[in-house]
C-alpha cells in the first residue's frame, strides 16, 4: 500500500468511525464527494489544500492525518 492509498484508508476510517457518509465529510470539508470518493480510494493524490480541509473537517492537525501506524489493524475493524 503505497502513501496515497494509506491517507485515503486513514480518511475512510476517520470518517466511518464518526458514522459520516462521504456527502456529509464532503460538506463538511466544503469539497465535493467525488473527491472524497478519490482521496478514500487512493486513486488520487490530493492537493495539500484538499488535505487541509479534510484535517480541519475532522479536527486534526494535517501531519496528524501523515500517521499511519496501526492502520491495518484501524482497517479490519471496520
Amino acid at each position: 500500500m503505497n502513501t496515497v492509498q494509506k491517507f485515503g484508508k486513514r480518511i475512510k476510517i476517520e470518517r466511518i468511525m464518526r458514522d459520516w457518509t462521504m456527502e456529509q465529510l464532503a460538506e463538511k470539508a466544503g469539497l465535493g464527494t467525488t473527491t472524497i470518493a478519490h482521496v478514500e480510494s487512493g486513486s488520487s493524490s490530493p492537493t495539500l489544500d484538499t488535505i487541509e480541509k479534510l484535517a480541519n473537517s475532522l479536527g486534526f492537525k494535517i501531519h496528524e492525518l501523515l500517521i499511519f501506524d496501526d492502520i491495518e489493524k484501524f482497517a479490519q475493524k471496520k
